[in-house]
């Protein structure tokens, strides 16, 4: 019979995970996945403000109906894992391999880098504003770099509350050594948080292992509510001599993923190297009359959307095949994306007839 560790030893696991992961805390816990697989998330959109007209009807504007645009959140990460530990290996090795420590091995070792490193990866490929340079991350150019982030963020309206940079170990090097960078100590020995070492422009700075790092990825700046990483399933537990076996099986299971809001997605902004990494260029879009058609290019899918909505994260976006007929007034979003490569961004035409 399976010893159920939310029992026995659920409480260590958790800590593990807490001390363990750069991601905990980094993003929004307000969505529910608990009986669901998908969350579909609905947002409105207001309209634009328009002159007062003293006299006539419709003196306040022309009444637009309040659209909604819907984005669809589906987990995709279901992982898991199988130990044995033999009696007899376990009492000749003087009980090292112990259930309870090998479980918490496991996490530190395994389980929490594959969730940071996947969760990381997500936020970089589909952040609001990938911008890729060729010129290498110095203690001279640091703080402008992070600098031109957060002005990216300040045009976008995005709060300044609640937002974290994370850098990578080299380009950390750098920044340890401005004067401007302030409180590391006194904020390390709060923080449970691996990784967080100081604060920098009033966000808090999380320094991520290379493992774990996307690779050519400089920095990120992270709004915590621009996205959410959601664990569905945490579940471990150990049996005592099972069949076939004169000692424990210890068995795990994740089940997770991370997602960037598309309305919220200018809050998050990454700094790309291009000399060790690839951006996918942006797509182009032609218009010959009402006929859109996009640049083709080698390996590069792309997708678009006729109705406004953002086609990296909406449920409308189509894969683009042929050239699109557009209504008068419509236009066209579109961006490309390449295996192994950061997508650069989103691409408009409107169709004016």
């Amino acid at each position: 019979m399976p010893i159920y560790l939310h029992d026995k030893y659920d409480k260590k696991i958790q800590e593990a995970f807490v001390r363990e992961s750069v991601i905990k805390g980094l993003l929004s816990d307000e969505y529910d996945f608990t009986g669901v697989k998908t969350v579909k998330i609905s947002t409105l959109q207001t309209v634009p403000m328009n002159d007062y007209q003293r006299k006539g009807t419709n003196r306040y504007g022309e009444p637009k109906e309040m659209e909604d645009t819907v984005q669809e959140l589906t987990l995709t990460q279901d992982k898991g894992f199988a130990i044995t530990i033999d009696k007899g290996n376990n009492a000749d090795q003087n009980g090292i391999k112990a259930a309870g420590r090998a479980l918490a091995l496991q996490a530190r070792e395994q389980c929490v880098p594959l969730m940071d490193r996947y969760v990381l990866g997500r936020l970089a490929n589909t952040a609001g504003t990938i911008a890729g340079s060729a010129t290498a991350i110095s203690k001279e150019n640091v703080v402008e770099r992070i600098a031109s982030g957060t002005v990216v963020l300040d045009d976008a309206e995005v709060r300044e509350a609640n937002r974290a940079l994370l850098v990578s170990a080299s380009v950390y090097k750098f920044l340890r050594l401005s004067p401007e960078f302030i409180g590391a100590e006194k904020l390390a020995v709060k923080s449970l948080v691996k990784g967080q070492v100081g604060e920098f422009d009033s966000m808090r700075v999380i320094k991520v292992p290379k493992g774990r790092w996307p690779k050519g990825a400089n920095f990120m700046i992270v709004y915590k509510k621009s996205g959410c990483a959601p664990v569905k399933l945490d579940d471990t537990k150990i049996h005592k001599d099972p069949p076939g076996l004169s000692g424990n099986l210890l068995e795990g299971r994740q089940y997770y993923d991370a997602f960037v809001f598309g309305t919220k997605a200018m809050g998050i902004y990454v700094d790309v190297d291009t000399n060790t990494a690839a951006v996918t260029a942006l797509p182009v879009i032609g218009l010959t009359g009402a006929s859109a058609s996009i640049t083709a290019a080698d390996g590069v899918k792309f997708f678009y959307t006729t109705d406004g909505t953002d086609p990296r994260y909406s449920v409308s976006a189509k894969e683009y095949s042929t050239s699109v007929t557009l209504e008068s007034g419509q236009t066209m979003k579109a961006y490309g994306r390449k295996d192994g490569e950061f997508p650069s961004g989103v691409s408009e035409k409107t169709y004016t007839a």
